[in-house]
């Protein structure tokens, strides 16, 4: 558990398979076993153990998971003025993970479009790259887990969630992710993520960065084959994703939420 704490905390910047609980877009209540809370949430996507997974489109919503992030920023010592998520952005899309009413963990997959990518500013260079090679890029940011209620599950599901969107409902060729070059190792080893940009320094945080990409064809072959496994030995969260007819369930409710957001 010490050595998850400390995977975790340095991710911050910038037995029978996997089986958690789809909520489709109706009013799915459950119960907060900790809290004994009976919660009624139609924004929730899925739900494992003692947690679940919601999609962050309102204004209460992105002002706990803006707490949540300056507080983990913080305490790394990074700028937190340019790191708030908003419910108005298209572009955007910030899942939320809590525990009863508590919120332990966030991601924000933004896509590609006329106004760019938030990696723009530091690596325009290597984005035009890929963008050139008609390369559907999106961008991870703004991840944050409370180390206190963090586990290798919740980190899984964050970003598998973050995958099914960005690959089945985005049609995303390639993920990238600006991260403190300390931590890049992490990314590497649990992800795949390779480094394609150098260590600049990322003035939204003041704090060094380096460029990591990440090709989909990749990691649809590693969910193939290890989806739903949950192997002890094996270090991939890649292990922990959803398998296929799961991930387009999820796919299907993250569609509509985007589509009611829209109208």
């Amino acid at each position: 558990m010490g050595k998850l704490r400390n995977t975790i905390m340095q991710l911050h910047h910038n037995e029978n398979g996997f089986k958690g609980t789809y909520l489709p877009p109706s009013v799915d209540p459950f119960t907060d076993e900790n809290r004994g809370i009976r919660i009624t949430d139609p924004k929730c996507i899925f739900m494992q153990g003692n947690y679940s997974i919601c999609v962050a489109n309102s204004p209460r919503r992105c002002s706990m998971v803006n707490k949540l992030i300056k507080s983990m920023y913080s305490w790394r010592g990074y700028h937190t003025e340019n790191t708030i998520i908003s419910s108005r952005d298209p572009n955007q899309l910030t899942l939320e993970a809590s525990i009863g009413r508590q919120v332990v963990g966030t991601l924000t997959i933004g896509s590609d479009s006329t106004e760019g990518l938030l990696v723009d500013a530091l690596y325009g260079g290597e984005i035009m790259a890929l963008r050139a090679e008609n390369r559907k890029i999106c961008e991870l940011s703004k991840l944050a887990i409370n180390p206190d209620h963090g586990s290798k599950e919740l980190l899984a599901s964050l970003f598998n969630l973050a995958y099914i969107y960005g690959r089945i409902v985005e049609k995303a060729t390639d993920f990238v992710i600006e991260v403190n070059p300390r931590h890049a190792a992490y990314y590497k080893r649990l992800l795949g993520f390779q480094q394609i940009g150098e260590t600049r320094t990322c003035q939204r945080v003041n704090a060094p960065a380096v460029l990591l990409h990440l090709d989909l064809d990749y990691v649809d072959r590693e969910v193939s084959g290890l989806a739903g496994t949950r192997e002890p030995k094996q270090r991939s969260l890649y292990a922990y994703f959803l398998t296929g007819p799961e991930e387009y369930r999820v796919a299907h409710t993250l569609e509509r939420y985007v589509q009611a957001s829209l109208n």
